[in-house]
């Protein structure tokens, strides 16, 4: 169905559609090493869309609890929204999936032409933020794919499932501003969220209990504060730091 006939919610109500719509699967999609399915958000054919990755359909990694890529799915979703940079679609955890638990994200629909090497040149902001997002989540898996613009110009990243893991796994397409300072705005950002953070009253990151082991969270704390403070970009310091494939 073309996408301007299809319903698409707007972000504040994705959210509760996400947890209480009925889901019906449309199909698995193509190229996850993990199962991935399409699903519609209700009955009709014109309902929204979303992205489902139940945790039975995860592949075991040695370097990853097993049985936990979707909850990281949510957290980066949840540091996202602390951080009040909106730059993951709407996330959550759904208990009566078809397939059982797993998360569920709003579908984004984009131009599948468009990723991180052909948006580079005329969105560098938006992906200094990605990148500095991506360390405060020790992402290892940010493909160029997993960028993604949406019919209405604006850029979403997906697939975070390896985030998190208390020791350091960065691995990232994003090494173009390797060795350059990280902008005062995004540094702010991360200052913020660190204030909130110190706040024990605050909860700003309370949701990730639920979601993380306690060394990921402290890990994670560890370096927004760092990124809170004049700092620069890191540089690969082998292959491994590459994804691969990198689209």
């Amino acid at each position: 169905m073309p996408a301007e006939e299809r319903k698409e919610p707007g972000l504040l109500d994705a959210t509760s559609l996400l947890l209480e719509a009925p889901i019906e699967v449309i199909g698995l999609l193509p190229y996850s090493s993990n199962h991935t399915f399409l699903v519609r958000l209700g009955t009709g054919d014109d309902e929204p869309l979303a992205v489902y990755k139940p945790r039975r359909g995860e592949r075991p990694l040695y370097d990853f609890p097993e049985g936990t890529l979707y909850q990281r799915e949510v957290a980066a979703y949840e540091v996202s929204q602390a951080l009040g940079w909106d730059l993951v679609p709407p996330t959550v955890i759904r208990t009566d999936a078809p397939l059982g638990v797993g998360s569920l994200q709003l579908f984004i629909d984009h131009d599948p032409e468009q990723h991180y090497f052909t948006l580079l040149d005329e969105n560098k902001a938006f992906f200094k933020r990605l990148a500095v997002f991506d360390i405060i989540c020790n992402n290892a898996d940010r493909k160029s794919g997993h960028c993604l613009m949406a019919r209405d110009g604006r850029i979403w990243a997906v697939d975070h499932g390896l985030t998190f893991n208390a020791q350091p796994k960065l691995r990232t397409v994003i090494w173009d501003f390797a060795g350059g300072r990280v902008p005062a705005r995004d540094r702010a950002g991360a200052a913020r969220l660190a204030a909130q953070v110190a706040d024990d009253t605050s909860g700003a990151l309370s949701s990730l209990d639920a979601l993380l082991a306690p060394a990921e969270i402290e890990a994670t704390v560890e370096r927004v504060k760092l990124l809170s403070q004049p700092c620069y970009f890191p540089s690969p310091n082998s292959d491994w730091s590459f994804p691969w494939p990198l689209v």
